[in-house]
């Protein structure tokens, strides 16, 4: 029997995110946004998603005076992740 993948990260966007996450642990808005090709307002939607779940954490700050909001997976992420590898994995096993 085949387990059932996350959901959430069914989402080529947000699986984008959690992959590029999973590498650098931590990035600014700006470099999701260069690296996914996603729109301000999408990619701001999806991050909230994940953030909702607990598998993001956001920071807003400053850098030289400019807002900047910086996003790092956290433990619960890199679980959910790794789970959903692991299930993605089992699939073509079979």
């Amino acid at each position: 029997m085949y387990e059932e993948l996350d959901p959430l990260l069914m989402s080529q966007l947000r699986l984008t995110v959690m992959s590029y996450l999973m590498v650098a642990r931590e990035a600014d808005f700006n470099r999701l946004k260069e690296e996914t090709g996603a729109t301000s307002g999408n990619l701001s939607i999806q991050i909230g998603k994940l953030q909702e779940a607990g598998y993001i954490e956001i920071e807003k700050t400053y850098r030289n005076n400019y807002p900047l909001t910086l996003c790092r997976i956290t433990p619960v992420g890199i679980e959910a992740f790794d789970q959903f590898q692991q299930k993605l994995q089992a699939y073509f096993k079979r």
